[in-house]
């Protein structure tokens, strides 16, 4: 499965923004899909989990109350809205999809979009 996330840009801080991840060529609609984020310097973090069926959500301690995942298995997709924004929460935003297991471990995900830049201004 090709991921395709999008959606980043620039924002000031306290504002909110939305992203979208997608497969290219075939559903996602049994998969888990997950959020990550990798800051300029810093690992790769989880932010949010969702999975096939849209009934079980985790996020990051950090972005719990501001964020929010959902999925729309009719139009295949997934979407992570973001509100009240923070200078920290610039990074590059990674969608993942995984088949099997429900995790928060960039390494049990075999597949990846190609990240999608947001940046916070203060």
């Amino acid at each position: 499965v090709q991921l395709q996330a999008f959606g980043g840009r620039l924002v000031q801080a306290g504002g909110s923004l939305r992203l979208s991840c997608a497969p290219s060529g075939r559903t996602f609609s049994t998969y888990t899909v997950t959020w990550f984020r990798q800051a300029p310097g810093k690992e790769r973090e989880f932010v949010a989990a969702i999975s096939w069926s849209g009934e079980r959500t985790l996020y990051a301690d950090s972005v719990k109350a501001r964020f929010t995942i959902s999925r729309d298995n009719a139009r295949n997709t997934v979407a992570l809205q973001m509100n009240s924004l923070k200078p920290e929460d610039t990074a590059v935003y990674y969608c993942a999809a995984e088949r099997v297991v429900f995790t928060t471990q960039p390494h049990d995900y075999e597949f990846w979009g190609q990240g999608t830049l947001v940046t916070v201004s203060s």
